[in-house]
């Protein structure tokens, strides 16, 4: 067992210093004493420093980050300016070329490296459009069992934090002839659809590996300036900075024409999708700017563009057909990701908090629960939405990998997306379980040719166990990603007056009820947090007319949707669930563990009107347009129906133990997390 602490101070101590963290070795634990003995293993770093607490988030979650081997790094193709790495003839005859055909194109966040996925779309001698999903061939560099193919799998994934991230591949792979970078001839893996050119249905799909050479390295934000019909945005995007006026204007219609068209598709399949009981769900996602110093300069929350969701569709679309191909070849082999639907206790929470708007939300299927989160929009706060929707999320189940040949095909389901299959095909730089679906779906094809199959592919016991080893190392990645933005909040507000900075001061929204307190979520920098309305002096929140608050003695009362804090002069404040108030953001230090984020509420009264255009954006992750066309496709499908389909109750399938049972138990005691047990306790 590995634990991290900070040595004490001692006559006799070794000369480790104090104020740092270190990893010590429990060895034995006598039962007969209070204290476990240990040896030292290593200092992390001091106390604060951020190098030292992401040491710490990495020790923690049993991340590995040491530099690949020089037995690993010998395996790598090279790529210099003295020997520069070039398309070989025979894979010139095996794959089919794209380089001159295909307008292909990616759209990646800005500073993006690994560029695992590119688009492209055009229009077929008969009408029809072809959609293309081009992934980075990264099983053509990696070879099974290689020293850098067994590293990949031990790593499992790429680590991304809050400022940095650690590659699965070196960046010979990752960053470089792997990474689908504009105007360079590179090895793909691709989908492509032949849609019908009015209803975008598909005709036929075409699975293999392929040449691209991509036109436009885009990132987001271009791109949904081109979509929006911004051209100045031109002079962003260096493929055609430095062209003619002439070329330029031809070179950007097609662009624009290419994007459109992406979009309009993504937004059909979307539809189909939605009518399916897809979910879109909300998750508070936070950008760390750095100044050039890597000095915190600003937290700012993720804004959601339809350009997102573009990508996001064919990703999806192309997910979900290798799945289905993968399937089919290999049915007890096979590397799925299934997304169970979730107990639905769980969505009790969900439930009374939109009761208390006067929504009713209903979680009887994934149709239910999405056509229910649509409909409960407040016009005169668009935050409500977005909160009901990270309570959908919270209370979801976990995605996992899976091995086909270990349950039953209708477990395979994919609750959130809709989906009877899905799986990850879309990011091999980054994932693990992409790189092992991309030999399936390779051998899925030599299957088909009648070839002899050259992959090592899995039996279902072994692809099982790294199934499970994918999804402990992807819970990893997730809760270091989350610590690190935790730890980088409590930096940006760290040594900052609470009393006098103005960015310690913000608006909150109250979005839970607790018997001590409230959970508040703050907008501007994405965090949620608790804050007390009772000391542990037993003294209670009290606001003023004006909305300044003051600790008196007094008691709380707390009801579903509502606390009352009463003074023992007769004054009352009551808060209910989503109103606005003003929030004192500080850090609370701690020597032993992370600094946390505490939240003091300092008036019952909003801080500023909140932020309309940023929650408007933020409430309308589904585009109007989307749901427009699912109107129109499902109009058109009622008005074929010659029978209506009468809806079952599944009350059945939902039955839960009357009386109290251990869930109950569960839920009072988390009803209790507020509670002040002693003078140290952390919120």
């Amino acid at each position: 067992m590995t634990v991290m602490t900070r040595p004490r101070a001692s006559p006799r101590a070794s000369p480790c210093p104090q104020d740092f963290r270190v990893v010590v070795r429990i060895d034995s634990w006598e039962a007969t004493s209070v204290y476990p003995n240990g040896h030292f293993v290593r200092v992390l770093g001091r106390i604060g420093d951020l190098e030292g607490e992401i040491a710490t988030i990495l020790v923690e979650n049993s991340i590995s980050v040491v530099p690949f081997s020089e037995a690993q790094m010998c395996e790598m193709p090279v790529n210099t300016p003295e020997n520069p790495w070039k398309v070989s003839p025979k894979e010139e005859q095996e794959r089919k070329d794209l380089r001159t055909t295909h307008l292909v194109f990616s759209i990646d966040p800005k500073g993006c490296e690994d560029v695992d996925d590119t688009l492209s779309v055009r229009t077929l001698n008969n009408g029809n459009l072809e959609l293309g999903v081009h992934i980075a061939d990264v099983t053509h560099f990696v070879a099974p069992n290689s020293y850098i193919d067994v590293e990949a799998r031990t790593r499992a994934t790429t680590y991304y934090l809050a400022d940095r991230r650690y590659d699965m591949l070196p960046s010979i792979l990752s960053a470089d002839l792997c990474s689908l970078l504009g105007g360079v001839d590179r090895y793909a893996v691709s989908v492509m659809w032949e849609l019908d050119k009015t209803s975008y249905e598909i005709k036929k799909v075409w699975y293999g590996r392929t040449i691209i050479r991509s036109a436009y390295k885009l990132f987001y934000e271009a791109a949904q300036e081109l979509l929006d019909g911004n051209f100045s945005i031109v002079d962003d995007i260096p493929e055609l900075k430095a062209l003619d006026k002439q070329s330029q204007q031809a070179k950007l219609e097609e662009l624009v024409w290419a994007i459109g068209k992406l979009t309009d598709v993504a937004r059909h399949i979307r539809a189909k999708r939605d009518r399916c009981g897809a979910l879109e769900l909300e998750g508070v996602e936070v950008r760390v700017q750095l100044d050039d110093k890597k000095n915190i300069h600003d937290l700012i929350p993720k804004q959601p563009l339809e350009v997102h969701e573009t990508v996001a569709e064919c990703m999806i679309l192309a997910n979900h057909w290798v799945a289905k191909k993968i399937w089919e070849s290999f049915p007890h082999q096979a590397l799925l990701r299934q997304h169970p639907p979730p107990h639905q206790e769980f969505f009790s929470e969900l439930r009374e908090c939109a009761k208390a708007k006067g929504f009713f939300i209903d979680t009887r299927s994934n149709k239910t629960l999405a056509d229910s989160l649509d409909s409960a929009n407040d016009p005169k706060d668009p935050l409500v939405n977005k909160l009901l929707r990270s309570m959908a999320t919270q209370a979801m189940s976990n995605a996992l990998y899976f091995s086909t040949g270990s349950c039953a095909e209708e477990e395979f389901h994919h609750y959130g997306l809709a989906l009877d299959k899905y799986t990850h095909f879309t990011s091999p730089i980054r994932r693990y379980s992409d790189i092992v679906v991309h030999r399936l779906l390779m051998a899925a094809i030599s299957k088909d040719k009648k070839m002899e199959i050259k992959e090592n592919l899995f039996s279902n016991k072994n692809l099982e166990e790294l199934c499970r080893h994918i999804n402990n190392r992807n819970r990893a990645a997730q809760r270091s990603q989350k610590q690190s933005t935790e730890l980088f909040q409590c930096m940006y507000f760290k040594d900052r007056d609470p009393e006098t900075e103005e960015r310690c001061i913000a608006d909150g929204v109250i979005y839970s009820i607790r018997t001590n307190g409230v959970l508040v979520f703050i907008p501007r920098f994405g965090i949620k947090g608790a804050a007390y309305l009772k000391s542990k002096d037993s003294l209670v929140i009290s606001c003023g007319p004006e909305g300044s608050s003051e600790w008196k003695p007094g008691s709380l009362q707390r009801s579903q949707n509502k606390i009352i804090s009463t003074t023992a002069g007769g004054q009352s404040v009551t808060f209910h669930l989503f109103d606005h108030v003003t929030v004192r953001i500080s850090v609370q230090a701690s020597r032993c563990h992370s600094d946390t984020i505490r939240l003091e509420i300092v008036s019952n009264k909003p801080y500023m009107i909140p932020n309309t255009e940023l929650c408007h954006q933020s409430s309308l992750l589904k585009s109007e347009l989307v749901k427009e066309v699912t109107r129109s496709v499902e109009e058109a499908q009622l008005a074929q129906e010659v029978k209506g389909k009468v809806i079952q109750e599944e009350h059945q399938e939902y039955c839960q133990t009357k009386g109290r049972s251990l869930y109950t138990l569960l839920e009072e005691i988390r009803d209790l997390a507020l509670l002040d047990v002693s003078d140290s306790c952390a919120m």
